[in-house]
Parts: structure tokens; sequence; C-alpha cells
């Protein structure tokens, strides 16, 4: 692996375990079961905190046979221009969420998103990692 290529997994390596990082502290200070804009507001602190650049309600633009449409995709948070991250608070991580977050990263051509359920108790089970 060439240097910079090293350099570049360890800082997203490093800046994911922050992120995770973040959002432990997050489900353990305020607990489940409140809005997903509560949790994002959550977020915008810790990054902030943190000293992490992301974006919130980030707009993707979606083509239909390479024109334009005037619907966009929103993503919860941008990490870094690196990371998509979606947040739910529901009692069980269903398939259709699995296909938004992946849908968000195909379009927006991301390589690595994280699903985070503040609905579930046990946070170990709350994070799924997805790569492209």
């Amino acid at each position: 692996m060439e240097e910079a290529a090293k350099v570049t997994k360890i800082h997203f390596d490093s800046l994911s375990r922050e992120v995770v990082d973040a959002a432990y502290k997050i489900h353990q200070t305020v607990g489940t079961g409140l809005l997903e804009s509560i949790y994002e507001d959550c977020f915008s602190i810790e990054l902030n905190k943190r000293k992490i650049s992301f974006e919130r309600q980030k707009t993707i633009p979606v083509y239909y046979e390479g024109v334009k449409i005037s619907s966009v995709l929103k993503l919860d948070l941008l990490v870094d221009d690196q990371i998509v991250l979606e947040l739910k608070s529901v009692e069980k991580i269903n398939p259709a969420h699995t296909a938004q977050i992946l849908t968000y990263m195909k379009t927006g051509g991301f390589k690595t998103g994280l699903l985070i359920n503040f609905g579930e108790p046990y946070f170990k089970q709350a994070v799924k990692r997805f790569v492209l």
C-alpha cells in the first residue's frame, strides 16, 4: 500500500471510531426514544466539540437519464465529506432503512455509511456499518 493511501486509511479509521464514540456518548447521555431531530442536534454538538467537519441535511441531486430532477435526497449528516450518517429512532431497523442508506451512498458516491438506531436499547446493536 502506498504511503498516502496508508495515511488516508488511518485518518478514515480514526474518523469512523470518533463518530461511533460520539454516537455512544449520545446514546448513554440522552438514552433512547427521542425524535431523530434531537439526536441530530446532539450529533452536531458532539462533532463540533471534537472539531470534526460535517454537514446537516446535505442535499444530493438525483438524475434520470442524465437529467437532474427537482427532487433531492437529504442525508441526516455527512461527516468530513466521506461518511454518511443516517439516524433512526425506531424499535427495529428494517430492510427499508438499509435500502435508504445504501441509496444515499450510491447516489452520492460515498463509500461508507453508518446507520445508527437510537431506538435500540443496547448500543452494540445500534450501529450498522455499510461499505460499497
